[in-house]
């Protein structure tokens, strides 16, 4: 029985997950659920996730939510092309980046989208949408430290899969509203052409947010 994937389109969490089903080669079946008419709020997914949030999957029976747990356990059940580096310090680094990145870009990112994408124009306020691009570069300093070669961890892993979604964000609120964003020659260079080498992924441009295509 092929595994169900359960996505939201835009939803950071749910693209790890994707591209993490992508690498591997699972097979697997997706299932879109909207936002704008609560389908994560549906009894029949209230069932597999009772707090109704995106992504979730269903493999054999077993039906499992967070997007880390899910990727560690796809990691585990499905072992191949592997993820996590086979050493306990290299796992640790992994762990500890995809941590990181979820107190340290995810909120940002999201802070800045919720001022610019989710209010009308009307409502922006300057100031805040300039505070929350200072925090997203001050924390950008860090991660500009923290690659020191192609990929995070030194391999394509599980921390890449996390980082990318977050690092998007800023980047697709750029390009829904022009100067309010971060531009992708803002980012360091070292981050940006990272960027470009995920985004080179032959599996890559299945696991764009469908909403992002028009």
């Amino acid at each position: 029985m092929a595994l169900t994937f359960y996505f939201g389109s835009g939803s950071p969490f749910a693209w790890k997950v994707w591209l993490t089903l992508e690498h591997k080669g699972i097979a697997y079946t997706p299932k879109r659920l909207s936002f704008d008419n609560d389908e994560t709020r549906k009894p029949e997914f209230l069932a597999i996730n009772p707090r109704g949030r995106v992504p979730a999957i269903v493999d054999d029976g077993f039906a499992l939510y967070e997007s880390n747990a899910i990727c560690e356990y796809l990691e585990e059940q499905y072992p191949q092309k592997s993820l996590l580096p086979k050493d306990p310090k290299g796992r640790a680094l992994v762990r500890r980046l995809i941590g990181e990145c979820e107190d340290g870009l995810y909120k940002p990112g999201s802070d800045l989208m919720s001022k610019v994408l989710y209010v009308s124009p009307a409502e922006r306020d300057p100031k805040q949408i300039d505070e929350a691009k200072a925090r997203l570069r001050e924390e950008l300093a860090y991660w500009q430290g923290y690659l020191k070669g192609d990929f995070f961890a030194g391999q394509l892993s599980l921390a890449d899969f996390s980082i990318y979604p977050y690092l998007r964000m800023p980047v697709r609120v750029e390009e829904r509203a022009p100067g309010l964003g971060l531009k992708r020659e803002d980012l360091p260079a070292n981050i940006a052409a990272w960027m470009k080498r995920i985004e080179a992924l032959p599996y890559f441009e299945k696991t764009i947010p469908p909403h992002w295509r028009g």
